[in-house]
């Protein structure tokens, strides 16, 4: 999450830092994580260059840890991708996700609890595929760096959106300039299941899903229209999701 927001710059992550807290360090959780961590490091091409690791007896429940980190990169500033020249009929490229990623949680375990099933149980009607709840809903998040950073590389990407707590809603006009925004064309791209059983289940509107979720998109590329079709064709699978329109805020048609 943190090399996938830097990159919203045009920026390449340099270094990574990691804070892990518990009541008492089971040492071989605390090295699976870690393990987790230097996997992240080497797909963004990043260093782990240290952190922080605290006992805290009392202060977490038994089992439980908290984890953070921090990331930090370097873009040249006249290559920093900030969103002023976007213009109106811009395209919007997006980028497939994995699953949920990161944002969503409060209401992914409120619909859980509503379901009845655990996390051991298998995913109900997941196209095919034998994974638990657990493994559904926790699916790691997409690591986007060496793949933006390439399509960067080539020139046509105004700005950068990752798509996080907010969804498309609030995480799109972020990088647009004012009066301008941005019209999503629903039904340009496959939503994955896990989606629309949360919806179905939860009983949530369409809004919110919009809202919350990333519903199947984890990056958005604002680009020239020139440059669109070679962007969408180099960066398979990717989808022309919609397009930069005179206004405020997004629509949806």
């Amino acid at each position: 999450m943190s090399v996938n927001d830097i990159l919203t710059s045009g920026a390449k992550p340099l270094v990574f830092s990691d804070y892990y807290a518990t009541g008492k360090l089971d040492v071989d959780l605390a090295e699976k994580v870690i393990k987790g961590i230097v996997d992240g490091c080497q797909q963004s091409g990043c260093n782990l260059i240290g952190g922080e690791t605290a006992e805290m007896p009392g202060f977490y429940a038994e089992g439980e840890y908290d984890l953070a980190g921090f990331a930090m990169g370097v873009v040249d500033k006249d290559k920093l991708i900030d969103g002023k020249n976007i213009v109106e009929g811009d395209i919007l490229i997006g980028l497939p996700s994995s699953g949920i990623h990161s944002n969503g949680f409060s209401l992914v375990r409120r619909v859980l609890d509503k379901s009845g099933l655990s996390l051991t149980d298998q995913f109900p009607g997941n196209d095919g595929k034998t994974t638990t709840v657990g493994e559904t809903l926790m699916t790691p998040t997409v690591i986007y760096v060496e793949q933006v950073l390439e399509i960067i590389s080539k020139g046509g990407v105004k700005g950068l959106a990752h798509i996080t707590g907010g969804g498309f809603t609030d995480n799109i006009p972020r990088v647009l300039p004012s009066r301008l925004g941005a019209r999503i064309f629903t039904g340009s791209w496959e939503v994955p299941h896990v989606f629309k059983w949360l919806q179905q289940v939860g009983k949530v509107e369409d809004a919110e899903m919009m809202r919350t979720f990333n519903m199947g998109v984890g990056m958005v590329l604002v680009v020239s229209k020139d440059a669109s079709d070679r962007i969408i064709e180099e960066s398979n699978p990717a989808y022309r999701i919609g397009e930069v329109i005179q206004g405020n805020g997004v629509h949806y048609v």
